[in-house]
């Protein structure tokens, strides 16, 4: 596989994208672009400075002076520190969707995304993949799972992590942020005329990386 594309994959909180990214890019030779890692940190330096993030002098300064970057082993950098864990807790994950909502943080991560991506051979997993950052991508996928399902797969994920978290509480934050995503002005989470929807509720991680390669290898 000499000739190389570009992979937009979307869809709602904890629906696998991340965990299906990483695997796809491990089979592929591919170079993952975790997207919502970049709005956890913006919301977790948000978080940190204490600034209101609908102040926007405020908000402009804080994107004129963030950096984020991934190492080659997925971790995620803030300015030169490894916050991969810190930007997981629900806290953050609430604030990422409320910090996504403004324009000019869409914009900012958005450009960066589209530079990052340019040389193609990149899988990129977000909420407006398909339809805002990469409209051009060969291949387009909208993963979904019933709430409940997700709810599940972040209860477990959090135990992994030595995060406590409560199974019920976890649900309910999973749907307001559904409601918060769909509904926002700017990029709502939907899917692109032409993604293939993909529900992941009663599939293994196998089986699903193993739908999406076959897609991929038509595409190739």
């Amino acid at each position: 596989m000499d000739r190389k594309i570009n992979i937009a994959i979307d869809g709602p909180s904890a629906s696998g994208k991340s965990t299906i990214a990483k695997r796809l890019c491990r089979e592929l030779g591919y170079k993952h672009l975790d997207t919502g890692a970049m709005y956890r940190c913006v919301a977790l330096k948000v978080s940190r400075t204490g600034i209101n993030y609908k102040d926007k002098a405020a908000m402009k300064q804080l994107l004129d002076n963030i950096d984020i970057d991934f190492t080659p082993r997925g971790k995620v950098l803030l300015d030169g520190e490894d916050v991969s864990s810190a930007i997981r807790t629900n806290e953050i994950s609430m604030l990422a969707s409320d910090v996504s909502t403004q324009l000019a943080v869409r914009q900012h991560l958005v450009k960066l995304q589209q530079e990052m991506s340019k040389n193609k051979g990149y899988v990129m997993d977000g909420r407006d993949i398909g339809t805002v950052v990469l409209p051009d991508a060969e291949v387009k996928i909208f993963m979904t799972a019933s709430a409940e399902t997700r709810a599940q797969r972040r209860y477990l994920e959090n135990k992994e992590r030595g995060i406590k978290s409560n199974l019920r509480a976890l649900k309910q934050e999973i749907i307001e942020r559904d409601y918060q995503d769909t509904h926002r002005t700017h990029s709502p989470l939907k899917k692109a005329d032409d993604a293939i929807e993909i529900d992941t509720s009663d599939m293994t991680i196998v089986q699903v990386t193993d739908e999406i390669l076959k897609i991929v290898e038509s595409k190739l």
